[in-house]
């Protein structure tokens, strides 16, 4: 009988999970997908969790008590006219790639960012090279919108990054390009039904 894949729960980060997080961005890959810096210190962690306002959410996903993924879901300015978006940035520790924990944690984020907040905007830079996460975002209706040259410097040279956004209740890109093929068809079809009408009526 196959084993049960252990349930990943996701919440929101507390001081405790310090330790947690300081070993998540030790890992390889965590570090070389963020900003983080090598030799990240436990103290730092616990510094910013203390630091989380009421309108941030830094959440966590947990499996059988083991925290092996974080977000953090941030409002993107404090101007009122960027109150509609936010920002997001995740990381999931090495060893639980390709685990379901990228999707818990996006799917709780979206619930906070759709149904409390009302943000309509969800904006996150991720590198170009990144092609899980790449995939992750584009399952959850984000789409690159720009690229940044040299974005950021990592293990010796400089790396570009793609700017992705993602609009609440949007189409997704599919549609889109449908939706402008057909666009584009309405002027020309709509000139060779006038031509035919005009040759209808000469005759």
């Amino acid at each position: 009988m196959a084993s049960r894949r252990s349930a990943i729960l996701v919440r929101r980060a507390e001081p405790r999970d310090a330790e947690a997080l300081h070993a998540t961005f030790s890992t390889p890959q965590a570090q070389a997908g963020t900003l983080q810096m090598p030799l990240p210190s436990i103290e730092l962690w616990r510094k910013r969790l203390s630091d989380v306002t009421a309108t941030d959410y830094l959440l966590v996903a947990e499996v059988d008590g083991a925290v092996v993924g974080n977000l953090g879901l941030h409002a993107a300015s404090t101007s009122p006219r960027r109150k509609h978006a936010a920002s997001i940035g995740m990381s999931v520790h090495d060893d639980w790639h390709d685990r379901g924990v990228g999707s818990a944690l996006m799917r709780v984020a979206l619930d906070i960012a759709d149904n409390w907040h009302n943000y309509l905007r969800l904006e996150l830079t991720v590198y170009t090279d990144n092609a899980a996460a790449l995939a992750l975002y584009r399952k959850f209706g984000f789409v690159i919108e720009g690229t940044l040259e040299a974005y950021a410097f990592r293990d010796g040279r400089y790396v570009d990054a793609y700017t992705m956004a993602r609009l609440r209740g949007a189409a997704p890109a599919s549609s889109t390009s449908s939706t402008t093929k057909n666009t584009k068809k309405g002027p020309e079809t709509h000139r060779k039904a006038t031509k035919t009408a005009r040759k209808r009526k000469a005759s």
